[in-house]
């Protein structure tokens, strides 16, 4: 299963019902505090219901839902490539699509609501009959399905739950009076999808760019830990442990017998009371056999005494190791790795490497990656379709990132489109890309100029500059203090000249 859409809604700065559109790789960017990480803690708690990283509170309720009387927090997610099959009737199987649980693009929509932020209820929203007559059927036992057969529904067999639903629905497929409805999935077989498809849901490991760094704090040891959780999932694995653990149970319980057999000739009354107990190697946890799994640096000193940016790395590169681990495993869950800044404490080089890994990653089967950052670096080594601004008006709006006047995506570039920021870094941009098209005689000529003093070997020349190459003289050297520094509205107006050149005079 392959996440092709979420919604938010009444959870933290998404007052209304958002959506947001994910591809294999997105990276999603934004100004601080605009609502790039709840996307992810989002995720985290709905895949992971409440057992990772971020534990849904009341202070996720909206503050503007909550003053209406509204605490209901909503959270969606939209799937495509989806399983052919479940056995949600004893081994009777089914689809999702018999069962009418697709939504009418073939898609499959999973709600989770949290009253008061607290339980979760799930639902399923699906192009699903409303039909009285046949409606509801997911929710009904084998009896109660029994009884709305009538003489002229024909039905193979009645003791499959499944059957009887298609038989039903058959009979009134010429009024079945589909629409969009939410099914919630609390009893009899709505309960049963519910767990087989959790068994196909991917899963979701969630990296914050403030992760603590205590002592304590197991960040590069808990991975290790779902490292161990994946590789028990190999079947011919957990058969060998089995057989050991068979082994095993069957010397205790050899042990156990002749203590008790010896104590027996000693004090018959204590060897009645006392019973082995050994628990079956079904019973075992396997994982809390490996819990002690990590990794050590020199001197076996934990990696999380290390610096953070070590720590970062080594985590980092963890994923990159695990995805490679699960692209040659056969029938795994799919996975997804979320990552608030990866540029956090990471030197320019380790950035650069570190999106390109993400992009190779972004190509495994089964693998979809989500990355927030504010890192000019990193969102100018992406193509346009991997990037979705978060913009925040009268309510959230979430677009995708095209192409402007630059040719590569630019973060200046879009923090001056989407919010009108001017800065230096994006005047440094447009200026060098008129130079490294060999066209910055064309681009100042013709244009006023005015008085730059420039600092040369201990002494002062004056020259004649535009305002551009003013500003951008300014930028470079701001040891120069022989000039008057430029305005913010001189600094809009040079991006505006150079934006308007770019556009009418350089081929895109």
């Amino acid at each position: 299963m392959r996440i092709k859409a979420v919604k938010l809604e009444n959870f933290r700065g998404y007052e209304n019902e958002t959506k947001i559109e994910l591809t294999d790789l997105n990276v999603i960017v934004g100004k601080n505090d605009i609502g790039k990480s709840t996307v992810l803690e989002a995720l985290d708690i709905f895949f992971n219901e409440n057992k990772g990283v971020i534990k849904i509170d009341k202070d996720d309720i909206n503050k503007a839902c909550k003053e209406n009387g509204n605490t209901e927090v909503k959270i969606s997610v939209i799937f495509e490539e989806l399983p052919e099959t479940l056995t949600i009737d004893a081994t009777n199987p089914t689809t999702l699509d018999s069962e009418y649980l697709l939504k009418s693009d073939g898609t499959l929509e999973i709600l989770k609501k949290y009253p008061n932020a607290g339980k979760e209820k799930v639902f399923i929203k699906a192009n699903h009959p409303t039909n009285p007559s046949c409606s509801d059927l997911l929710l009904k036992k084998n009896s109660d399905l029994k009884k709305l057969l009538t003489e002229d529904i024909e039905c193979e067999d009645k003791t499959k739950n499944a059957t009887i639903r298609k038989a039903i629905w058959n009979h009134f497929s010429a009024d079945l009076q589909q629409r969009e409805i939410e099914i919630e999935i609390a009893k009899f077989d709505a309960k049963n999808t519910w767990e087989q498809l959790k068994k196909h849901m991917p899963l979701f490991t969630l990296f914050q760019s403030d992760r603590k760094n205590s002592d304590g704090d197991s960040e590069v040891q808990n991975p290790m830990k779902l490292a161990v959780q994946e590789i028990l999932k190999d079947v011919e694995l957990r058969e060998n442990l089995d057989k050991v653990a068979e082994q095993v149970e069957k010397k205790l319980i050899e042990v156990s017998n002749k203590t008790l057999e010896k104590l027996n000739e000693m004090n018959t009354e204590i060897a009645d009371s006392l019973t082995p107990n050994i628990p079956s190697p079904e019973s075992l946890k396997w994982v809390d056999v490996f819990k002690s799994v990590s990794i050590t640096g020199d001197e076996d000193i934990p990696i999380n005494k290390r610096g953070s940016g070590v720590k970062r790395l080594i985590l980092l590169n963890f994923f990159r190791a695990e995805a490679e681990r699960r692209q040659r495993e056969i029938n795994v869950p799919s996975i997804i790795y979320a990552i608030e800044e990866p540029e956090t404490s990471q030197h320019p080089n380790h950035q650069r490497k570190l999106i390109e890994a993400f992009i190779e990653l972004s190509k495994a089967d089964n693998t979809q990656i989500i990355l927030t950052t504010h890192s000019p670096a990193i969102v100018k080594m992406l193509d346009f379709e991997h990037l979705q601004l978060i913009k925040d008006g009268a309510g959230k709006e979430i677009i995708n990132i095209e192409r402007s006047n630059l040719p590569y995506p630019s973060l200046n570039e879009v923090n001056y489109l989407a919010f009108g920021e001017s800065d230096d870094e994006y005047h440094n941009e447009l200026y060098g890309f008129i130079e490294s098209e060999e066209m910055l005689n064309d681009f100042k000529n013709g244009k006023e100029t005015m008085l730059y003093r420039k600092q040369w070997r201990g002494q002062i020349r004056e020259q004649q500059v535009v305002l551009s190459e003013y500003i951008r003289h300014q930028i470079h050297h701001p040891e120069n203090t022989e000039n008057n520094r430029f305005t913010y509205e001189q600094l809009q107006q040079s991006i505006g000249e150079m934006r308007n050149y770019i556009n009418d005079n350089i081929e895109q």
